[in-house]
Parts: C-alpha cells; structure tokens; sequence
C-alpha cells in the first residue's frame, strides 16, 4: 500500500472514531402511549432519563401498563440509535474502494 492511501486510510479511521464518538454523545428521545412515557438514551445506550406523564396513573393498576409503556419507548429510542447509527456509519462503507 503507498503512502497517500495510507493517509487516507488513517484520516477515515480518525473521521470514523470521530462519528462514533459523536454518536455516543447524542441523546435520543423514545415516546410511546401518545406521549405518556419519554424517555432519554444516549447512543452509548446509557438511560439518561425516564419521563411518564402523572396523569398516565390513576390508580394502582395502570402499574402494568406503565412498564409496558417505558419498555416500548426504550425500544423507540433504541430503533432511532440503530438508524442513525446505520446512517452515520453506513457513509464510510464504500469508502475502501480507491484505497487498494
């Protein structure tokens, strides 16, 4: 491999960590009952926050429906993750091509 596409390489690499590192950072929002639950995941998947509207508990058996309800918004957020994720990322796939 010559030396230019080494540089290359080695500034895709370092673009690459960068969009990673960005990813990680961002926080992303999952709702789910009509905005009942809201919850905030950074890229990195740590839970920031979890946001479930007072008016959502009437009464000590809407408790099974709240937890349905944040795993549903949880998984929200982690489809928009995984999109972004794919987007971000999926940009630097054909980028080997005119290396070798």
């Amino acid at each position: 491999m010559n030396q230019q596409a080494m540089m290359r390489l080695r500034k895709m690499q370092k673009q690459m960590e960068e969009a990673q590192e960005k990813l990680e950072s961002t926080v992303f929002t999952g709702t789910a009952g009509g905005g009942m639950v809201t919850v905030e995941v950074k890229g990195n998947h740590d839970i920031v926050s979890v946001k479930i509207d007072p008016d959502a508990l009437e009464s000590k058996d809407d408790i099974e429906m709240i937890e349905d309800t944040i795993v549903a918004a949880l998984n929200d957020a982690n489809k928009k993750i995984e999109s972004e994720t794919q987007k971000v990322m999926g940009a630097f796939g054909g980028g080997f091509g005119g290396l070798f």
